[in-house]
């Protein structure tokens, strides 16, 4: 497993476990984190799952492909240039320790 740090609205910070080969939101999903709403699913296509990256340990993660780049840009509330879809990110031990804040509202 993978420990990745989410930090919600309230400023409560959690540490939750990742599995490898996954995306990210499906880890959010299911410790609850609030404020990832995954409506889509994980098709980038609702920025439900949008979150800032605050902190990535291991290095700088691969840049965002065109659609969530897109969907971001378009969906997303108060798009920043560290802003990700968690849908569209794949666990892999380079995100151990990483920090995510979730973007609030939409």
């Amino acid at each position: 497993m993978v420990k990745v740090i989410f930090i919600e609205a309230d400023g409560a910070r959690r540490e939750i476990d990742a599995t490898p080969g996954e995306p990210l939101m499906y880890a959010a999903k299911d410790a609850g984190i609030a404020g990832i709403i995954a409506e889509c699913g994980g098709s980038a296509m609702c920025a439900t799952c949008h979150c800032y990256l605050i902190e990535a340990p291991q290095g700088p993660l691969p840049d965002p492909l065109i659609d969530e780049a897109d969907t971001i840009e378009f969906n997303a509330n108060d798009p920043r240039a560290n802003s990700r879809l968690t849908c569209q990110i794949t666990v892999t031990d380079a995100l151990e320790g990483a920090v995510f804040q979730v973007a609030t509202g939409r």
